[in-house]
């Protein structure tokens, strides 16, 4: 399996519209990704650091997908700029990306 892990990094004045995210952003992304091999969606929603400070992310989603050739179809398939497209409707954060293997 291969895991495609988007990291939202917080910041002072940062946007992200949560509703927005979980009501349109993630089932566009199950909609487009899931033909070609998107198995599961993990959402996850920063409380705290681990020092109980601010958390260091607003949101951490994990896209995991049948293998790392799925994970290149979907990413590279017709809709996939449509997915990125639409960021900017929920946030002003500059995602950082990460693809790892699934232990």
């Amino acid at each position: 399996m291969a895991v495609l892990t988007v990291l939202y990094p917080a910041h002072d004045g940062a946007k992200f519209d949560h509703a927005y995210y979980d009501a349109v952003h993630i089932p566009l992304v199950k909609e487009v990704f899931g033909p070609t091999g998107l198995e599961s969606v993990q959402v996850l929603r920063g409380l705290t650091a681990g020092d109980g400070g601010a958390a260091p992310y607003v949101v951490i989603a994990n896209l995991i997908f049948r293998d790392a050739e799925a994970l290149r179809a979907s990413r590279s398939g017709p809709r996939g700029l449509e997915v990125r497209a639409d960021l900017a409707r929920f946030t002003d954060i500059q995602p950082i990306t990460q693809i790892s293997a699934l232990a």
